[in-house]
């Protein structure tokens, strides 16, 4: 079957082959070798989701309302668990209704992440989607602190066929940002994705200057609507989390785009940051490919991770 014509579940199966087999064969294991709902039972279910880095918080809670359920429905035959288990991790997860309303109306796009998480690519496919839905889209190149980030968008937008807005590498990251809002007000923009620079070494540096670039955006283009997401590399696991926690104190995050699931065992990360960070998951990349960044979606999520 041709790349484009992919089902969107089949997409997500196939991107998240290496977490489905690695949780598969522990369920495998859990619902066929135990006949008795019992603790032996709980302990190894919640060492299967801790492999799979759901995280020990996340798996706890999931457990435990797990345990509530059975004991609710009165239900005694493990396998009986394993559909219930995806109603729990599920509930864990759900997205709000307004993830993607910046579709619908004219929005500034903050993208924030240390360098080699995937955040150039992301900003480009991102943008090519948008643009390929009709939407008018630009792009500002406010990592300035890269010279390859700035050229590797700037492939990125002729790519998409997308405007961008660059200064020289060593440029002040706010007056890039200060030309890209002038420009998406004067062009009628829908989508004005602003890149920005990953320094997490220096964490006061970086909390000024996205503090500088949120007040240039306030003054310059204050009816536009505004999302931050941050970048995260799934292939790193719990440091992806600890990442996650440290930009949320230097700015006020909406969602996560979550790459690289295709290449890691640990995808059951994308469960654990939504529960315990409380920040939905709005992207995913299983793959290289522009339509390889897709929409996050919970309930298709979970029935891959337990689909044969």
């Amino acid at each position: 079957m041709a790349e484009e014509k992919k089902g969107f579940f089949e997409k997500v199966f196939d991107g998240l082959t290496k977490t489905r087999e690695n949780l598969s064969h522990g369920f495998d294991t859990i619902f066929q070798a135990f006949t008795n709902i019992d603790d032996d039972f709980y302990e190894e279910l919640e060492e299967t989701l801790i492999m799979a880095d759901l995280g020990v918080d996340t798996t706890l809670k999931i457990i435990e309302d797990l345990q509530h359920r059975v004991r609710k429905m009165g239900i005694r035959e493990p396998e009986a668990c394993k559909e219930l288990l995806q109603e729990v991790i599920k509930d864990q997860m759900k997205l709000e209704e307004h993830a993607f309303d910046f579709e619908d109306q004219k929005t500034v796009m903050l993208v924030i992440g240390v360098n080699g998480v995937g955040k150039t690519t992301s900003i480009g496919k991102i943008a090519a989607q948008q643009k390929a839905m009709g939407k008018k889209v630009l792009i500002a190149a406010a990592d300035t602190f890269r010279a390859a980030a700035i050229d590797q968008l700037d492939v990125w937008a002729k790519r998409g066929n997308v405007d961008i807005v660059a200064h020289e590498e060593g440029s002040d990251p706010a007056a890039v940002v200060f030309d890209a809002c002038k420009a998406a007000r004067a062009r009628g923009t829908d989508l004005l994705i602003c890149d920005t620079a990953g320094r997490l070494h220096n964490k006061k540096n970086l909390m000024n200057e996205l503090a500088k670039i949120n007040r240039v955006i306030d003054r310059e283009y204050p009816e536009a609507h505004r999302e931050t997401l941050i970048v995260l590399d799934a292939t790193t696991g719990q440091n992806a989390m600890s990442q996650a926690k440290q930009f949320m104190e230097a700015a006020d995050i909406s969602g996560i785009i979550l790459t690289k699931l295709d290449g890691t065992a640990k995808g059951g990360i994308a469960i654990a940051i939504q529960a315990e960070l409380g920040l939905p998951v709005k992207y995913i990349g299983i793959g290289e490919q522009i339509n390889d960044l897709m929409k996050f979606d919970a309930d298709v999520f979970v029935s891959v991770l337990f689909s044969e």
